[in-house]
């Protein structure tokens, strides 16, 4: 079974994730438009990062994780036997909520992320085009060899999200990426989202109604079944959920109505 249709950057079909006996997702049908952001929103506990997770199979780690449906990248179910998990998370970047930079420099955080992927052009040329992508470099270009942990939040996030670019992935994911800044650290990540999805498709939790809003171009809304399971109720472009919701659960969601 092949997906062929280069419009879109990665496809689920009938994507179900469970923790042992446990269905933590539900049939999840997606299809993830190149070079746009795609939001993922819904209350707590409905499986928005647990989905997130699958799609560079970071569940693989925790005990119990299994799979049931398909995740289609150019055509290959990324849960095939014949899949290198490690080749996977290559193609598909991950940041995640709290900034974690490595206990290293600046430009160790970038050059020694890429060299454990195999890079073997020039380092130099890779961690300024890197930093410079997520819109670091002018902020840090003179103090290379200082700690990251000397950096800002704001600028570790960035820092991170330019560590992630310098492998050079097709995707990006991001949970909750702004959740720990403050609101002038969060709107730079924004605005660096929508520099970053001219060369990349970028997947984004966010509890913020706003941001989701504001960032991202379409949004997958998620809810909890009877089962406790999660699902993507509603999938559309991010105007039409925000403004024209075809889910009363969403309309409830999105103007804070809902619980």
């Amino acid at each position: 079974m092949e997906n062929n249709n280069n419009h879109y950057s990665i496809e689920t079909k009938d994507l179900s994730i469970h923790y042992g006996r446990f269905t933590a997702v539900r049939n999840v049908n997606l299809k993830v438009e190149k070079q746009k952001i795609t939001a993922i929103i819904g209350p707590s506990g409905c499986g928005k990062s647990t989905l997130l997770r699958a799609f560079n199979r970071m569940n693989d780690f925790v005990s119990g994780s299994s799979v049931t449906g398909e995740i289609f990248l150019h055509g290959r179910n990324l849960y095939s036997k014949h899949v290198d998990p490690v080749e996977v998370r290559r193609k598909i970047g991950m940041v995640f909520q709290k900034p974690n930079p490595f206990p290293k420099s600046i430009y160790e955080n970038i050059a020694w992320g890429a060299r454990i992927n195999g890079f073997k052009g020039k380092v130099d040329e890779l961690v300024e085009n890197s930093l410079r992508s997520a819109a670091l470099w002018d902020e840090v270009k003179d103090k290379l060899q200082e700690s990251a942990y000397a950096l800002s939040g704001g600028q570790q996030q960035r820092l991170c999200i330019a560590r992630a670019i310098a492998v050079q992935p097709e995707i990006i994911l991001m949970d909750e990426p702004a959740s720990a800044l403050d609101p002038i650290s969060t709107l730079r990540v924004e605005e660096l989202l929508q520099e970053l999805k001219k060369n990349y498709t970028i997947l984004i939790v966010t509890h913020n109604m706003q941001q989701a809003a504001r960032a991202s171009d379409f949004t997958a809304m998620m809810m909890i079944d009877d089962q406790r399971a999660g699902g993507v109720i509603e999938f559309d472009d991010t105007k039409k959920i925000f403004t024209r919701p075809t889910d009363k659960r969403t309309e409830d969601y999105v103007t804070g109505r809902f619980g």
